[in-house]
């Protein structure tokens, strides 16, 4: 065989070699199906089977739902009902009984967890910045009672706890006291699995110091893209650099791959319709470029796992 001869195969067994890997990885990309780990809807989408609708389109298999503005628990119920084990219906907390620690809060919130009808308990809101005229400041530090009886319903039905707590949005006096006490949940329910919905709103290096310390630790990953971020004035963290994770928060996610949960955490309108498919291919795409097992794991594994789901 001559030279010229050895070089052209050559350079075909290569090029097949780089379409096999490319052709792996878009397969890889497609089949790989979410589970929304938290999500909200309110009561301007007007038809709520858009829910069902986006799922369908973007193979999102399940989603935990909450309710949110004037929309009704019952409506949440029953598309729970006749969404065959697709939609979980989680109970909601956030509200002015919940904001003006009224005892119509604790009633409610015991009512629903006796109900049997409910999968998950949906965020406690802990610290939340002022979001325009939708969204007021709350300011609720993690040892206060409103906190304890939500996490005593997640302990009761063994659920994970869900906090919403800004970080980056708190000044630092006020940080530290978050964070202390954010420290002190954790460190006393270590039997629980305790997340941070939106990062916490936390840089990599904070985020890996609960991380190592303490096993019940968890993120969900939502408002964390660019997305979220080039549209809002809010200090959301960007865990992507482009279409790719950024180098830091890809080394945890492969350090910690049992510790990061999807989740979109959809509320109005915007999300459902605009949002939504833009979302679930820019996470897909992100996911591609990790091994495989772990891609599972943060799509949907961890969320099947911690909320024993079927």
């Amino acid at each position: 065989m001559n030279s010229t001869k050895l070089h052209y195969r050559i350079v075909i067994f290569f090029s097949l070699s780089i379409l096999l890997v490319f052709v792996s990885s878009i397969t890889q990309a497609d089949e790989l199906y979410f589970i929304d780990a938290h999500s909200q809807i309110d009561h301007n989408v007007e038809d709520i089977n858009l829910v069902l609708n986006q799922m369908n389109e973007n193979n999102v298999r399940k989603t935990l739902l909450s309710s949110r503005g004037k929309r009704n628990d019952s409506e949440i119920l029953e598309l729970a009902r006749k969404s065959g084990g697709r939609i979980i219906a989680s109970i909601r907390t956030k509200g002015n009984k919940y904001t003006k620690n009224k005892p119509q809060f604790y009633d409610k919130l015991l009512k629903q967890s006796n109900s049997g009808q409910f999968g998950a308990i949906a965020e406690v809101i802990m610290y939340h910045a002022q979001k325009g005229s939708k969204a007021k400041e709350v300011e609720i530090y993690p040892s206060d009672k409103r906190v304890s009886a939500a996490l005593n319903v997640a302990k009761k039905n063994n659920w994970p706890f869900v906090a919403h707590i800004e970080f980056a949005a708190l000044g630092d006096e006020k940080r530290k006291h978050y964070m202390d006490e954010f420290e002190s949940l954790l460190k006393e329910n270590q039997s629980n699995p305790v997340m941070l919905i939106h990062v916490g709103q936390l840089q990599p290096e904070e985020a890996e110091i609960f991380l190592t310390k303490y096993t019940n630790f968890y993120l969900m990953t939502s408002h964390a893209d660019p997305i979220t971020v080039n549209t809002s004035s809010q200090p959301w963290v960007n865990m992507f650099k482009g279409k790719r994770f950024k180098p830091n928060w890809k080394v945890l996610m492969l350090k910690y791959p049992d510790r990061f949960l999807f989740a979109l955490d959809n509320v109005w309108a915007k999300h459902w319709k605009k949002d939504y498919s833009q979302k679930v291919k820019l996470w897909r795409d992100a996911l591609a470029e990790l091994p495989s097992e772990i891609a599972d794991k943060i799509a949907h594994g961890n969320a099947e796992r911690v909320y024993k789901l079927k």
